[in-house]
């Protein structure tokens, strides 16, 4: 067995590049090694996964699991930004092993690229109207200061049956998880409960009504009420960033992306490139295991660094990690990228003249710090050539 070599730079920083600059810290832990050691937000050594094949492992590994009770007894949950424990809060993100695929049993069918197929005329007329608001301001607009937030809260409330007058509430509490204030932050959680109690009300139109027909018996209305949180907030806050670097690239007049390829074939190359999470959710070693000659103790936090892979020169042809791999692969996927399609089409079709108001080269985008994604400072356009 060997020492994981450690991290010269720290993947978790907060800081601020250009649209076009790649993150230094990705390139430099996959030079290091298939397995890097680096120093973890909330205190003490990570793990950092580099190599594609072995992410692919860690990512079906048994031992390696997502609920934060395996997490190091010394980590603080709000700093290392960890989701109450599996037994706590059941969840997809935090259940492994069988409890983890009844639940994810009762959510598949309802996310398959079929299904999310049938709400394409409902996305689309979202995203005409969402273009259509932002237009009819006239001028420059930045579309990171609302639209990116508001466009795919709007789709995911529609389809799991909440009220879409109720989006101002959804776009309120997503902001308020941010906050450092734990009252905040439960002030956030109650508005999510009563979005999910909105679209469970009787008489209700959506897939909130139906996974509730199909969760195991042992899930309660609070638990429900924090399995359509989840999908709520994540619908959102994986795909607002992923906007800005599509739009961004759609849009750059000086050169043109995407052009003569299939918008669903660009949508996720623009995925590839700027992974709407550069690392996967922590997981923990639930015993002592070997990883690629590495001896790991128990409650070791690992991450896999989806950014550095997918972007990897020597990356072989097939499937990226964007949305994960293994049994907890992104239930949104189908539904994330549905959304990101239809707003290019709409784009292409209603503002053929549309541009960015700034240069390319002049975009920004900051990295948020921890396991959190980057996004864009801002994004100036003009719909209305």
């Amino acid at each position: 067995m060997s020492n994981a070599p450690h991290a010269g730079i720290d993947p978790f920083a907060v800081t601020v590049r250009g649209l076009g600059e790649p993150h230094p810290a990705h390139a430099a832990l996959r030079a290091l090694g298939p397995i890097v050691r680096a120093d973890a937000p909330a205190g003490g050594p990570a793990w950092i996964v580099t190599d594609h094949a072995l992410a692919r492992e860690v990512l079906a590994h048994p031992r390696i699991v997502k609920d934060p009770a395996y997490a190091p007894v010394d980590w603080d949950p709000r700093i290392a930004g960890l989701e109450p424990t599996a037994a706590a809060q059941p969840s997809l993100t935090t259940l492994d092993g069988p409890a983890h695929e009844r639940l994810r049993r009762a959510h598949a069918p309802l996310f398959t690229a079929r299904r999310m197929r049938g709400f394409a005329e409902r996305i689309t007329a979202i995203a005409r109207e969402s273009l259509a608001e932002v237009a009819a301001g006239g001028g420059t607009t930045d579309l990171m200061a609302d639209f990116t937030t508001r466009y795919p809260l709007s789709v995911v409330c529609d389809v799991l049956g909440v009220p879409l007058d109720l989006v101002d509430r959804a776009i309120a509490a997503c902001r308020g998880m941010y906050s450092g204030d734990p009252e905040e932050v439960g002030a956030a959680m109650g508005a999510f409960a009563e979005l999910a109690a909105a679209a469970l009300h009787d008489g209700r139109d959506g897939l909130a009504v139906e996974l509730r027909d199909r969760v195991p018996d042992e899930i309660t209305e609070a638990d429900l009420h924090y399995l359509l949180f989840t999908l709520i907030y994540a619908g959102q806050l994986t795909t607002d960033p992923s906007l800005g670097f599509l739009l961004a690239r759609v849009l750059d007049t000086d050169r043109p992306a995407g052009e003569g390829v299939a918008i669903d074939e660009f949508v996720r190359e623009t995925l590839r490139l700027h992974s709407p999470a550069p690392f996967t959710l922590w997981r923990f070693t639930s015993d002592d295991l070997d990883l690629a000659g590495v001896r790991l103790p128990a409650r070791s936090p690992v991450l896999v660094d989806i950014q550095g892979i997918n972007t990897d020169p020597g990356r072989s042809i097939g499937p990226d990690l964007t949305f994960g791999a293994g049994p907890h692969y992104c239930t949104g996927a189908q539904l994330a990228q549905l959304e990101l399609s239809a707003l290019v089409e709409v784009l292409r079709t209603d503002y053929p003249g549309a541009r960015l108001a700034v240069p390319f080269a002049e975009l920004q985008q900051i990295d948020l710090g921890g396991i959190q994604g980057s996004r864009l400072t801002a994004l100036p356009v003009t719909l209305l050539g």
